[in-house]
């Protein structure tokens, strides 16, 4: 709880306290008797405060206290999404207690009464922020020689957040050479989109040969895989899933979790219409460099390449290459990857620029003599051009350390 928070949840606590003086008694438990009413006969020996009475007074009393807590723990739930799992859990231990509909209606008002200076999240999930402002200063910032990739992302990812009911998730599948932006793209939309970036609840990376290394555990992966899947939609609506090495990706995965990525049918199926799938992959990036090297030869700018003449030529090679799990899927058959993001190989200057960033990162000053030696360490490409980066930009951060006191 932060401390600006501290003196406005106080001032909220007494608000609850008038609350629960005017707002009833515990819903479907029934209206309570008072402990005066629970003894009807003659005073106990001892007097006015015999024992009797003190235990009718310390149950009364416990029975407040207990609705005390459950009347905040609904609160701190519908205002700032927190204890919300504690809230379910009494909810879900049978009819021992309920909101009164009054209750309900003050609590309402209450809670507006505090988002009203600002304190709710936009998203009413606070665990969401969806900064596309941040997201797209950052690529502009950050994210060099990508000007198509740039563009499809904020276009995709803004469109998607802004539509009211989208008919199925956003997929994205990524395509390009190592060390060309591709994992550092998709770290900085979970850092944008959600308050905990990577580590948040509502996303899952999974790594193709790490989570799913042998074949004969298929039916397990994809049992395991659906239960992982639908178990964070239902946690987190807007749900972020993450795969890595997409091309080794047995095509019975593929297919196991079409249903999630296809149009919700409202069918016994989870909904997964607002949830967002990354495919990461090396598929597709000699295609994207011959494109990218043949402008270079004709003399023309790498900006000039377009979406569509680049995206046509990508789609044909991940159908021409039938060993691969994109192409053995129905993933491509039935259109359920909404776009393919190329992603360019990157050249000499490039590489200069992600040197910059990482002294940058670190604190560290550096020359342009210094940024040379960084971008003359990496092995670039065709022989007789060299060209482009073997390596993109992959390593560049831990080449510094020579430069390093």
């Amino acid at each position: 709880m932060g401390q600006g928070r501290l003196p406005t949840r106080l001032g909220l606590a007494c608000c609850l306290l008038l609350l629960l003086g005017g707002s009833g008694g515990l819903g479907s438990r029934g209206t309570p008797r008072g402990p005066w009413e629970e003894e009807q006969g003659p005073v106990a020996e001892g007097g006015l405060w015999g024992r009797a009475r003190y235990e009718a007074v310390k149950k009364h009393l416990g029975a407040v206290g207990a609705l005390s807590k459950q009347y905040w723990q609904y609160l701190a739930c519908k205002v700032w999404q927190e204890g919300c799992k504690e809230e379910e859990e009494e909810s879900s231990r049978g009819p021992g207690w309920s909101l009164p509909v009054v209750g309900q209606d003050y609590l309402e008002i209450l809670s507006a009464w505090y988002c009203s200076f600002g304190k709710c999240c936009k998203t009413g999930d606070c665990r969401i922020v969806n900064n596309i402002t941040g997201l797209e200063a950052d690529l502009n910032g950050q994210l060099h020689g990508q000007h198509l990739a740039k563009e499809v992302i904020v276009r995709a990812v803004q469109g998607f957040l802004q539509s009211p009911q989208p008919q199925k998730a956003l997929v994205l599948s990524f395509h390009g050479w190592s060390g060309t932006g591709k994992n550092f793209v998709a770290r900085m939309l979970a850092s944008h989109l959600y308050r905990d970036g990577l580590k948040s609840e509502c996303v899952r990376v999974f790594i193709s040969l790490f989570h799913f290394p042998h074949h004969k555990y298929m039916d397990s992966y994809k049992a395991q895989l659906k239960k992982q899947i639908s178990e964070t939609v239902q946690l987190c609506k807007q749900s972020l899933f993450i795969f890595d090495e997409a091309e080794k990706l047995h095509f019975r995965l593929l297919d196991a979790i079409k249903p999630f990525m296809a149009r919700y049918d409202n069918k016994g199926q989870v909904d997964s219409r607002r949830s967002i799938f990354l495919f990461l992959s090396n598929l597709g990036g000699n295609t994207i460099n011959e494109v990218t090297l043949d402008f270079w030869r004709a003399g023309r700018a790498r900006e000039e390449i377009s979406m569509e003449f680049l995206e046509q030529q990508l789609r044909l090679e991940l159908l021409e290459r039938a060993e691969n799990g994109y192409a053995r899927s129905h993933l491509l058959e039935e259109n359920l990857i909404d776009f393919f993001v190329p992603f360019l190989p990157l050249e000499y200057h490039h590489v200069k620029l992600c040197a910059r960033d990482a002294f940058l990162a670190r604190g560290l000053p550096y020359t342009e003599a210094a940024l040379d030696e960084v971008a003359g360490m990496m092995v670039f490409v065709p022989k007789e051009e060299k060209l482009f980066s073997a390596q993109g930009c992959k390593s560049v951060s831990q080449r510094i350390n020579y430069f390093l006191p």
